[in-house]
């Protein structure tokens, strides 16, 4: 059985750092649940951000996953080469600035699972991103998820539980928001089950829960996704004003053509941005592109 996150602490003389919001999820129910969703089938490349002492690690490769164990800690680092040096490949860097595509595409480090039919033993096209992410972390490494989509085939996150619900939310809920957009255009959210404090050592003073991401085709299309991408954000700046009143202030695009974009879109310019479904706000993507030309 692999040690509990205390003794290996105790083990390699370490302690938690607050400073790097360290908090290690020991519960066996819960990270045996959060493998399940990462690997549904042997073989899975899995990118797993902030190993850590390894305790969701060992779980993944239990189910047959390829693990890329990414962790910037040097002390993490030295744990998971003591424990699982061979088993895993381990990369110190930093969790917001990984090329997926590039690690979907990394020798094994075992060939102990067998290409599946039909996949030639060539590496996945797609993979699987797990972790539990820091606060201060959270917002990068889930704008570059979204910047590299195409190249991930779900993500599964250990959220704070306020996060989460915002990103999962429906239009017209307070927590309804710019990630809520940006991220339900281009895949399905769900919230999976909440964690307690006490999951985890030392324990956090929020609760946490867990998030799976199943990216997949855009859910509405768009022109441009840079574009979409700022006229969300110009929605959200100004929250109090009308949908009309934010754009306009974000000066995005001459107010006569904001005006047509509304109009073709068939969106009542005094709505509030968080009314807007993702379709809504990809309709008025396209009808702007049309309007600016």
């Amino acid at each position: 059985m692999y040690p509990s996150p205390r003794a290996l602490l105790a083990k390699y003389g370490l302690r938690a750092k607050k400073s790097w919001g360290q908090n290690f999820l020991g519960d066996e129910s819960i990270l045996d649940d959060i493998a399940r969703l990462a690997v549904p089938a042997p073989g899975e490349r899995v990118v797993e951000l902030g190993a850590g002492l390894g305790h969701l690690t060992v779980r993944l490769l239990a189910l047959g996953a390829e693990v890329v164990a990414v962790e910037r800690d040097r002390d993490m680092a030295r744990v998971l080469r003591g424990e699982l040096a061979g088993r895993i490949i381990l990369l110190e860097a930093d969790a917001a600035r990984l090329d997926y595509a590039a690690l979907a595409a990394a020798p094994a480090p075992s060939p102990r699972h067998p290409a599946a039919p039909g996949e030639g033993g060539g590496p996945p096209a797609r993979i699987t991103v797990v972790g539990n992410l820091p606060y201060h972390l959270t917002s990068p490494i889930l704008f570059s998820l979204l910047d590299q989509a195409d190249a991930v085939s779900r993500a599964v996150l250990l959220l704070q539980l306020e996060v989460a619900e915002r990103l999962a939310a429906a239009p017209g809920s307070r927590d309804h928001g710019i990630l809520s957009i940006l991220l339900q255009q281009r895949a399905r959210v769900t919230v999976e089950r909440t964690v307690p404090p006490g999951a985890f050592h030392p324990p956090p003073r929020v609760r946490s829960a867990v998030t799976l991401v199943a990216f997949g085709p855009p859910r509405a299309e768009v022109r441009d996704p840079d574009r979409f991408r700022r006229l969300v954000k110009a929605g959200f700046s100004k929250r109090r004003k009308t949908l009309a009143n934010a754009l306009r202030s974000s000066r995005l695009a001459p107010p006569e053509a904001l005006e047509r974009a509304l109009a073709t879109a068939a969106i009542d310019p005094g709505r509030r941005a968080e009314t807007l479904s993702v379709e809504e706000w990809a309709s008025l993507e396209r009808a702007l592109a049309i309007a600016s030309a």
